[in-house]
């Protein structure tokens, strides 16, 4: 018989910055202006286009966000600098990306009500990694004092959390290991492009952790995964060209596009009725009906996303009760938003009942867990 496995708990850091709508358009415009002026004869002449504005009723129909947490709030809205200021740190200190991953990894171990000595494996799930080597989590496995285990980095853009939790599942299964914490520390501020009207308020920074344990072990609260469901299709709708080459071709160094970019209106098009179809494969693989789904935890991109996906998965309109929403605070902080809804809306759930974590983005990639409340 297959090991039964169980997500126990889910921790969460929130970074002490958020930036609104308001402060956020008031910091492009004045910098559009800026570039206008300094652009006159270019714009009066038609060679250059001019630097529309953008609003905070843009931002919110567009996409449903109000604010996002930052790491770095003064420089994003220097209108001379425009990006987070984080300073390096010494090689003997821990990194930015492991503090981060450590603060929620701990406030999920003390949920859970486990030690780190009960946990086999780390790993770091998230869109970006500060560094090539040595990996975020054998830094995070040191800091949090793991004697044994081991751990690894791995990069699914959006669908790194729903990756990894499929990729800790199949380790408890196999034997590999008997607990896993999943650490999801993103710093998406870091390749956000905030001179873009179109992209400069999608993204904010979080960490979000997830301890997933062998049922043997688990201390009877958390969630029993049910399935799991991984799906990648080759776009360069989103993406970003950041990278170690980037030295290598002199002459591409400072484009925008080693930054996030996107074709939002194709990202749409295509990955709704992508992620619709997968959701809607998996319950019939489990054979159980959409309405046996009590609540829908879902990437939090794009608020029309994700009513739309949920209509379709469900038959009908869902509620924020339903279909929880917290990128009006925290933004896209892709890896972690699911994550984040799961965290703050769960506990009302009865046991037996059933929700379903969804992610999707770059790549494409899109992941499905479905989960009952034990």
């Amino acid at each position: 018989m297959q090991k039964s496995v169980v997500l126990s708990a889910t921790g969460l850091w929130t970074p002490p910055h958020s930036i609104s709508n308001d402060e956020l358009v008031h910091s492009f415009n004045t910098w559009a202006d800026q570039w206008n002026a300094a652009h006159a004869d270019e714009i009066a002449s038609g060679a250059v286009e001019p630097k529309p504005h953008s609003s905070a009723a843009f931002i919110e129909k567009a996409s449903g966000i109000k604010a996002r947490y930052v790491l770095s709030k003064e420089p994003i809205l220097d209108p001379d600098i425009m990006a987070p200021r984080i300073p390096e740190r010494p090689d003997e200190d821990l990194s930015v990306m492991a503090e981060m991953a450590v603060k929620a990894a701990t406030d999920a171990l003390e949920r859970a009500g486990r030690d780190v000595a009960d946990v086999d494996a780390v790993l770091v799930a998230a869109s970006n990694m500060q560094r090539a080597y040595p990996a975020i989590s054998i830094e995070v496995q040191d800091a949090l004092g793991m004697k044994d285990g081991f751990g690894y980095d791995m990069n699914v853009a959006c669908s790194s959390a729903t990756f990894g939790l499929g990729t800790a599942q199949s380790m408890i299964v196999s034997g590999q290991a008997s607990s896993v914490l999943i650490c999801n520390p993103e710093i998406c501020s870091g390749h956000l492009n905030f001179r873009d009207r179109d992209s400069h308020f999608i993204f904010g920074d979080v960490a979000t952790a997830i301890l997933v344990e062998d049922a043997d072990r688990a201390n009877g609260a958390g969630y029993d995964i049910v399935g799991t469901k991984l799906k990648t299709r080759f776009s360069s709708n989103i993406r970003n060209n950041f990278g170690f080459l980037n030295r290598a071709a002199p002459e591409g160094i400072g484009k925008d596009d080693k930054l996030f970019v996107q074709e939002g209106r194709k990202v749409f098009r295509e990955v709704v009725p992508m992620v619709s179809a997968m959701i809607g494969e998996h319950l019939a693989e489990l054979n159980l009906a959409p309405q046996q789904i009590k609540r829908l935890w879902l990437h939090q991109a794009n608020l029309s996303m994700n009513q739309l996906i949920a209509k379709r998965v469900m038959g009908r309109d869902m509620d924020e009760t339903e279909a929880p929403v917290i990128l009006d605070e925290y933004a896209n902080t892709s890896s972690a938003g699911s994550v984040i809804a799961f965290h703050k809306h769960n506990a009302d759930l009865q046991s037996g009942d059933l929700g379903l974590l969804c992610s999707f983005g770059a790549g494409y990639s899109a992941g499905s867990v479905v989960l009952r409340k034990r």
